[in-house]
């Protein structure tokens, strides 16, 4: 506890609080469900005004995008990782097991539930310094807001752009146990071609398919 609050920054006033962030619903209750929904609108409000101020060249659409980027469960894996988040974390015995203290959708769900208890414990302006510290050079080293369209996107906008049939996606099957299911799909553009995209979920294995449709078709060009 007291390497996460160094890394943090911050020290907790109500250790309560802390220790319901880090609790899982696989170890019982009171776990941090409640505190992740209130850490993830916490986060996105800083996140907005953050780059609001920072970016005021960038529309709406744009700004968007970036903090897409920098709220989406694989960013939030990353900073949980960062400050060794799953070592904390508290645990039913199945989920011990299996590994879930390196589970990405359980790292990023606890970051998000620390958040809110932050908050709590301190306010706004507390969560507010925490969090520009966790994400501070991320925020320093962000992509052109271009760079940041998904795939299915660009793809679209490649096909428009050159006055082409839209793709047709198509689920094909669905691999794996419940929990860890791989999705596999096609990419179809008439006249163009077949492609092919894989991922844990249906909306990541259209992009991958996407991915791929687009790369075929530039590098045809």
């Amino acid at each position: 506890m007291s390497e996460l609050e160094t890394a943090l920054g911050y020290r907790f006033s109500d250790e309560t609080l802390l220790a319901s962030a880090l609790t899982h619903r696989s170890a019982g209750q009171p776990n941090n469900e409640r505190l992740e929904f209130l850490g993830d609108a916490v986060l996105g409000l800083i996140m907005a005004e953050a780059l609001f101020r920072r970016h005021p060249e960038l529309s709406e659409g744009d700004l968007s995008r970036l903090r897409s980027s920098l709220v989406r469960g694989d960013t939030l894996a990353e900073v949980a990782r960062d400050i060794r988040l799953g070592g904390c974390l508290q645990l039913g015995p199945g989920e011990r097991k299996s590994g879930g203290f390196r589970r990405q959708s359980i790292l990023a769900d606890a970051l998000e539930a620390l958040i809110g208890a932050i908050y709590l414990d301190g306010g706004i302006e507390s969560a507010d310094e925490v969090i520009l510290h966790l994400w501070g050079g991320r925020l320093q080293s962000l992509p052109a807001a271009g760079e940041l369209k998904d795939p299915k996107t660009r793809l679209q906008e490649y096909l428009q752009g050159r006055g082409q049939t839209l793709p047709d996606y198509h689920l094909e099957s669905v691999s794996g146990d419940d929990h860890r299911q791989t999705f596999h799909i096609t990419c179809t553009i008439a006249d163009a071609g077949c492609w092919h995209g894989q991922g844990p979920s249906r909306r990541r294995a259209e992009q991958a398919a996407a991915d791929a449709a687009l790369a075929a078709l530039i590098s045809d060009e």
